[in-house]
């Protein structure tokens, strides 16, 4: 079964194709940083008429280097939701015309699925078992990206309990946020995990929130507070920038690592998996790597350029689910808001 897979929630277009008998075929990703910077964040009606400038040209030219036609496809996935409202419908209103046009079935995917699955579809053995009928071995999901800092329990494709979220900023929001008040353009948080590279290791110190008390939700924004009131105490010099960047991402990487190792002894599961743009941080795949080592658990990431939004993921969690006979209706639907844990169970069955 080939899918095209369409990523439209926010400021980024990805275009993918995913063979469920060969693996990614090829995909692309288009990013509207360039276009929002000049605001210092996403305008959703710019986010939207950018998605309806780029969304076929990326499709002519995904399944150009798959060398494919659009009569090879078997199915089309879309974001549905979460997202931004306009931007979702650029992607949900092409996706289902296409698929209208080629008679073939089409799926909402939920982005955070996407995400959560993405770190399987680059595992061969993971893929092919999927792909077999196999149910996964339950694991632990760390989601932790600009919009959304998650702990879910995964029973199975479809089977998801959130165990811990943040109550306030999500850990990328955070690190955004964070270089912004000291300073940097943005998109300052992966600007700020690259001068933290050069920052003193201990010569600032910073909370790590809410690990002293039972639980595994997350809270990133007294955070900043720290850091702001660090910033403005210091001289301000680039070395100090780099030093308290590095106090700052140490602080959010021991948090995450903390509530990775808490959820993993609550469900007694020994596999952790990452995804979600702030897993491509590599201080946080380092601290994890270690985490897993010690406790005999393993700990998969999907490869960083599949860390971000993009149509990949997209492609592979839609081609599970049409693979299971699941498809939408004719309509146009997208869900702004959406609880991950409402989706419907996956039952597998092979390719």
């Amino acid at each position: 079964m080939k899918v095209l897979g369409i990523e439209t929630s926010c400021d980024e277009t990805g275009v993918a194709v995913y063979d469920t008998a060969g693996g990614l075929s090829a995909h692309a990703v288009y990013s509207q940083i360039a276009l929002h910077a000049l605001y210092g964040g996403v305008v959703p009606e710019l986010a939207s008429r950018d998605h309806v400038r780029k969304t076929l040209p990326l499709i002519r030219q995904t399944l150009a280097e798959a060398g494919l036609s659009t009569t090879d496809l078997d199915g089309v996935a879309y974001t549905a939701g979460p997202g931004l409202v306009g931007a979702l419908l650029v992607g949900a209103g092409v996706a289902r015309a296409l698929a209208w046009s080629l008679d073939v079935p089409a799926i909402g995917v939920h982005h955070m699925e996407g995400h959560l699955l993405a770190p399987l579809m680059d595992d061969p053995v993971q893929r092919n078992a999927l792909h077999a009928g196999r149910q996964p071995d339950p694991f632990v999901a760390l989601l932790v990206s600009g919009g959304h800092t998650q702990l879910v329990g995964v029973d199975g494709i479809g089977r998801y309990r959130l165990l811990g979220e943040t109550l306030d900023d999500a850990a990328g929001e955070a690190f955004d946020k964070t270089a912004k008040l000291m300073g940097l353009p943005y998109p300052g948080g992966p600007q700020l995990a690259a001068i933290a590279q050069q920052g003193r290791p201990g010569a600032f110190k910073f909370s790590r929130p809410m690990t002293d008390r039972p639980g595994l939700d997350f809270s990133f924004s007294g955070l900043k507070t720290q850091v702001l009131l660090a910033w403005r105490a210091s001289d301000q010099a680039e070395s100090t920038r780099a030093d308290i960047a590095r106090a700052f991402e140490d602080a959010v990487v021991d948090t995450l690592a903390i509530k990775c190792a808490r959820a993993l002894d609550a469900t007694g599961f020994r596999r952790l998996v990452v995804s979600g743009g702030v897993g491509a941080n590599l201080r946080l795949r380092a601290k994890l790597k270690d985490l897993a080592e010690k406790r005999g658990a393993v700990v998969g990431f999907p490869p960083p350029v599949l860390c971000t939004d993009n149509g990949a993921m997209i492609a592979f969690a839609g081609a599970l689910r049409l693979q299971a006979g699941q498809q939408e209706d004719l309509g146009v639907h997208v869900t702004p808001r959406w609880d991950m844990s409402t989706l419907p169970a996956v039952e597998l069955v092979s390719a």
